[in-house]
């Protein structure tokens, strides 16, 4: 028989199979509790706007509070690699032994190599990869002004801002010939080949299919429970040929037909997932963290609305630039634009919206979850500012825990005394 869940009791599935269910460790953040983290999650996605944090920071913060950046920097950038660059969802830090798999399934032709002349191309090929073969890492403008070519940013004949040289490089990386070995504190990647990072040769021989439902199946443990569509979305694998890779893990025992309450679609739930009997979690989440990847799911499964406002132009940006859904317990009741104004050593809370089924202690647990972030991010001061119908109460909350840094959560109530000359912060002042 196919069992049968409310839609709570999938939340909390999907939770649980991200690190999302539970309070969080006490006690420093180790290497090891940073691994285990990273293996739930198959891969973070890497993007380069830092108004706030850099997007793959994030996700280790949400699950794990204050933690230190560089065991993240080793895992990627020492031997032996815990973390690789690659194509997945997007650009992204998978585990290593999903390389293999992601080249037979990500065949990207973007950067426009097979646009060029074959002969230029394979010319250039062969100048990058001497020279990275004789070298340290290096990036991509100190490999254009080893081979004498134009700096990077320099616009071409097809109208990008790249070189021959950044293109090329890029079609290598594409083709799993070249890696990445770190990231400079600019967050430009250090090129070097592929073999230096990641075990090139197979070690096993098999099939595009055996390839695919490795992928599905990692997809699936993420998600806990899910839809064809959720599961192709993790690392971006063709619809098609993902909905077959389902039916074989089905066939496997590995996932399992279910019905959600609410959710008109097929859905399936793997074998390993958990269902606790609450979450307790609470954590800001960032616009590109894998619970919010597939928006479908999150709003059938959360009733959460989400877009990602960032290329929206300001006048017509509902909630801000750079918005973080607020997790608490097992709904998702708050969002926040944030930006760390690192000069002033302040988290701006530039906007606060409350979902309309908040419950009335979100301000005071998001508070809270505000100056874990701030310490975090070695920040002294969190600034709300008059935006969104939260704000008002989440500056009261603010200013009460600057006051009372010690203050117990579960002491907070609507009756204990706050602050008389608590105000909120213009963005101008």
């Amino acid at each position: 028989m196919t069992a049968s869940l409310s839609l709570q009791q999938a939340r909390r599935i999907a939770l649980a199979a991200q690190g999302l269910a539970t309070a969080r460790p006490t006690g420093p953040v180790t290497p090891r509790a940073v691994g285990r983290t990273f293996a739930r999650l198959n891969l973070v996605q890497i993007d380069s706007v830092n108004v706030l944090a850099r997007s793959h920071y994030l996700p280790f913060f949400s699950r794990l509070g204050n933690y230190d950046t560089a065991i993240l920097q080793a895992m990627a950038g020492r031997k032996p690699r815990r973390m690789i660059e690659y194509w997945a969802h997007e650009a992204s830090f998978i585990l290593p032994e999903h390389f293999h798999d992601l080249l037979q399934w990500q065949r990207r032709s973007w950067v426009g190599a097979h646009r060029m002349d074959p002969a230029v191309r394979l010319d250039m090929e062969e100048q990058i990869l001497a020279t990275l073969a004789a070298s340290r890492p290096l990036t991509a403008s100190e490999l254009t002004a080893r081979l004498g070519h134009e700096e990077v940013g320099t616009r071409d004949n097809w109208g990008w801002n790249w070189n021959i040289v950044k293109r090329v490089l890029e079609h290598l990386f594409e083709e799993g010939r070249v890696s990445a070995a770190s990231r400079t504190p600019q967050f430009e990647r250090r090129y070097t080949l592929a073999s230096r990072v990641v075990q090139v040769e197979r070690t096993r021989h098999c099939t595009d299919d055996q390839s695919l439902d490795r992928l599905i199946e990692a997809a699936a443990r993420a998600h806990g429970i899910g839809t064809v569509r959720c599961f192709a979305d993790y690392f971006r694998t063709p619809l098609k040929a993902s909905a077959d890779s389902v039916r074989r893990l089905l066939d496997a025992g590995r996932l399992e037909r279910v019905e959600v309450k609410g959710w008109d679609r097929e859905v399936f739930r793997h074998c390993l997932s958990r269902l606790p009997r609450k979450a307790q979690a609470r954590a800001l989440l960032s616009p590109f963290d894998s619970l919010v990847f597939e928006r479908r799911r999150l709003e059938e499964l959360f009733g959460f609305h989400f877009r990602i406002e960032i290329y929206t132009p300001a006048a017509k940006r509902r909630f801000g630039y750079y918005v973080l859904p607020f997790l608490l317990r097992d709904s998702i009741v708050a969002r926040v634009d944030l930006k760390a104004d690192r000069s002033a050593g302040r988290l701006l809370v530039r906007s606060a919206h409350g979902e309309p089924t908040a419950p009335a202690d979100t301000a005071v647990e998001l508070s809270a979850e505000l100056w874990l972030m701030a310490a975090w991010l070695g920040l002294k001061d969190v600034e709300v500012w008059p935006v969104g119908d939260l704000s008002a109460a989440l500056a009261e909350e603010v200013a009460w825990r600057s006051v009372s840094p010690g203050d117990d959560l579960e002491l907070r109530s609507p009756l204990s005394g706050k602050p008389d000359n608590v105000a909120l912060v213009s963005p101008v002042d």
